[in-house]
């Protein structure tokens, strides 16, 4: 089961991208690291820019909280 955490008004910085993988992580401004895959870029693009800073909200799936609905 899934649910999305949306309004939250999420901020920070991309840290990692891979994007043979499709896989990434985010740094929160509160210091926490969230990852994402790139479906969950909003603009629809599948590809961000490494330091790219955005805003997202949190999907939580299988017992952990990821990004989702990155914007930058």
């Amino acid at each position: 089961m899934t649910e999305l955490a949306r309004g939250r008004g999420l901020t920070g910085r991309v840290t990692a991208f891979d994007a043979v993988v499709g896989l990434g992580e985010i740094e929160s401004s509160a210091g926490e690291r969230h990852q994402f895959h790139c479906i969950e870029i909003a603009d629809g693009t599948r590809h961000i820019e490494l330091g790219a800073d955005v805003s997202f909200d949190l999907l939580h799936k299988f017992g952990r909280a990821e990004a989702a609905n990155i914007r930058s």
